[in-house]
This record gives C-alpha cells, structure tokens and sequence, in this order.
C-alpha cells in the first residue's frame, strides 16, 4: 500500500499547453483587423509554445533550458499569471515570487522603499509584516541611500539587487527566477545562489531559468528543455543537461563547418600501439557521428602508474586511445576537465597543442598523452571527458565525446586554496619604499 505522505504534492501542473502571438506585417494590419471586428484576419500566429505539459513537486529545483528565443520567459511568465495560455490548463498552488524581466513590477517613479511595500502588498504580506522584513530586504540589497531614490534612477544591477531582495524575504511557496540575475556582478550572483541553496534547503519550491550548466547541474532536481516552444527532453538534470549540450554542440560543428576538410595524403597508423588503452570508466552520455571512437582513457603519474587522486602541484599524463570506423583525414584527440558544479574548467587537445595527428583508416588505433601540469586546485572532484573530431580547430565534425568518462578527486593542498586555484605568485617587497615610510616617520617625530 503507498503512503500517500510520502507523495510529493503537485503545486505546479501544466497540461498541453500552447501560447501564440499575433505577428502583423504592418502597424495599420492591427486596426483593419479591429475594424472588421475580427471576422477576417491580417496576422500570422507565432507559437512561443506548444503542446507543454510537465508539473513540479512541492521543495523540488526545477529548471528550465534551451536557446534564447525558445520559450523559457513566456512559460514563467504564465506560471506567475503575467501572461494567460492561448490553449491548455495551468493550476498553480501557493504563494508564487517571481524574478523575471529586470524591474518587472516596480514603478520606475516610486523610490526603491516604496517599491517594496507595494510588491510586498501586492504578494499579500501586511504592513505588520512588511515593516519587520523592510530592515532585512534593504540589507541584503546593498543599494544604499539608493533605496530612497526613484528607481528609474537604478542601473540594471541594483534593479536585481533590490528585486531579488524582495522577492526572497516574502516567504515564497514558490520562487520564480528567470535569466534576470545574469546582469549582477559576481558577488552579488554568488550570495544570490547561497541563498538559493538556503531556499532549497527550507523546502521552498524553485523554478529556475539560466544558460549557465554549471548553475543548473549544482542546484536541479528536474530539467525541462525547450527548443522553439516544444518540449525537447524533460527528466533528471545530469541526464536532459548532457543531451542539450550535445545538441549545442552538433549545432555549433555544423555553423562552423562551410565545407569538408580537404582529403589529406599521408602516413596512417595501422598496427596497435602497446600502450593503447581499452577501457572507459564511465559514460554519462556520448554523442558523434561514430565514423571514429573513444576506446580507452586513463590517467597516470609521471612514472606511468595509474593515479587513485590528482596531487596539487604535479604532473599527469592524461592517455586518449581512439580507433577509426571510416577514414578521418584530419583527426584531432582532446579532452575537457570539468569541476564537480559540471563546469567546463579547462581543455585541451592535440592541435591547440601544436601537434598534428595523420589521417586514419578504417580499424587504425591512435593513443595520444597529455601531459599535463596540475596547479594547486581547491579539493574537489575533477572529471575529464575525452573527444576525438575530424578537421581543424574552426571546421570540424565531432566524431564521439564522452562526457565524464573518468573522475578524480584533488588531495588537499599543504596551504588553503582561496578560490578555484592558487596561482605560482613570488612575492617581493618594496625596500625602497619601506625606506621612505621610515623616513618620513622620522621625520614627523
């Protein structure tokens, strides 16, 4: 017998739903078409969306990705009742605060203190309420005297300073967060998504749009994407996030590529190295034409051992094997190294190095070493996902990625890491200077 306790409640449901705009040729079109009281029509429908259906569990992360111009905004914006769907249901449960467009619900002529009674008010909140949070709200925007300034006086930045502030201190059932806080510096991005983890962590329902993987990937339960209004791929994040990726970068190969890289005649591997690798450690997702594969990587010391951790401050060699299913001309072998938020942290391969592979046949295996020097990294896991493609580094077509194909976690450095890594920094005094304070104090005694 289920407990149904243990069911997570719907508080968001969309069932089929579709929006459309009227797009009209001319501005005189729009009255015409008033004139005959709509009876004939002078616009063609744009579809923002259509035929989206998916819900979201009471304290789940949901985000939402895909290209600009796919339909992410408008589906916020019918979710907070901004916008009403041309077909299909939407059922919407609890208190819903919604960052979306920059200043979106504040009057440009009111100052930034009124504006937040009224977008408080206007969410429900008393002025009780409003009045014990406003200390909280003004703090966490860090706008200053601004805050009594009108907020057309606001640059882009404090709007989403003053905003978000606002739109957390509501005790939201249900927080919108639309691409609005892309246009904050990074400070104030980094204690936004703290208190983003914070809201999770509180069981806060959270919608979440942003082109940034590495956001998403840290803070998603569930993933929808949406290509041109449709629904693309909808399920958990690690999952819908590698096949978009995928997709971006079959799209990218595809704009970049203006013709096929020039048939190339020259010497092609056909016995099988020693020190070929055979093995995979883990696929999360790979993607490729398949006309050449990743057989095998694995990382060792300098001394050709295989490393259980990577040790800061030191050398690898990172080992690429890859195996021809047709002929590659011009095959190129490389691997991305992403942090543990899935963020692409660095990458190489053989032509940014300087080297050029020679063309493949059928049933040739390659094996490529990097060897790689390793700064002082801040202790987390590390992944690297291997590649080979076919052209050069502006024109070429993606032959098989595997995205995580092996992970590693970074030892603890001798001394604290501040950031993502310690740069070699030699640090020097200025004697001269040293020299002057002296005697300058000196001569003030």
């Amino acid at each position: 017998m289920v407990d149904l306790l243990e069911v997570p409640a719907i508080v968001a449901d969309f069932r089929r739903v579709s929006k459309s705009y009227p797009i009209y040729r001319k501005p005189v079109d729009r009255l015409r078409e008033l004139l005959t009281l709509n009876r004939l029509s002078f616009h063609q429908d744009f579809w923002a969306l259509r035929d989206v259906t998916f819900d979201v569990r009471r304290g789940e992360t949901f985000c939402i990705i895909g290209e600009n111009g796919s339909g992410k905004s408008t589906l916020l914006q019918i979710l907070a009742g901004i916008l009403a769907p041309s077909s299909g249901t939407v059922e919407v449960k609890g208190r819903v605060a919604a960052l979306l467009e920059l200043g979106s619900g504040f009057n440009p002529e009111f100052t930034g203190r009124d504006n937040v009674y009224l977008n408080a008010a206007i969410l429900g909140l008393s002025r009780k309420e409003i009045d014990s949070r406003y200390h909280a709200i003004e703090q966490f925007a860090e706008i200053g005297d601004f805050i009594n300034q009108p907020v057309k006086t606001y640059s882009s930045g404090m709007a989403v300073r003053l905003a978000f502030s606002v739109a957390i201190h509501v005790d939201p059932e249900i927080l919108l967060v639309d691409e609005a806080l892309a246009v904050g510096d990074i400070y104030f991005r980094q204690r936004c998504m703290r208190k983003v983890h914070e809201l999770r962590t509180r069981g806060v329902t959270i919608l979440f749009v942003s082109h940034s993987m590495g956001d998403v990937k840290a803070i998603g339960d569930r993933t929808l994407w949406l290509d041109k209004g449709i629904v693309r791929g909808l399920g958990p994040t690690d999952q819908v996030v590698s096949h978009y990726l995928a997709a971006m970068a079959m799209k990218d190969t595809s704009y970049l590529e203006l013709k096929e890289p020039a048939e190339r005649d020259g010497f092609a591997l056909s016995a099988q190295p020693p020190e070929t690798v055979m093995h995979v450690p883990n696929v999360d997702h790979r993607h490729g034409d398949g006309r050449a594969e990743v057989i095998g990587i694995a990382i060792y010391n300098q001394t050709g051992e295989p490393l259980p951790f990577l040790r800061p401050d030191s050398r690898i060699v990172v080992r690429i094997s890859v195996k021809a299913n047709e002929r590659i001309a011009s095959p190129n072998v490389g691997f991305m190294l992403r942090n543990h938020l899935g963020v692409d942290f660095s990458g190489t391969n053989a032509l940014r190095e300087g080297v050029e592979l020679p063309p493949m046949i059928p049933g040739d295996i390659c094996t490529v070493d990097f060897h790689v020097s390793i700064p002082t990294l801040y202790p987390a896991h590390f992944s690297f996902s291997p590649a080979i493609a076919d052209g050069n580094l502006h024109h070429y077509k993606m032959c098989d990625w595997i995205d995580n194909a092996i992970t590693l976690q970074m030892g603890q450095a001798d001394e604290p890491v501040y950031g993502y890594l310690h740069l070699p920094c030699k640090v020097e005094v200025n004697a001269r200077l040293q020299a002057t304070i002296g005697t300058g104090a000196e001569h003030l005694g």
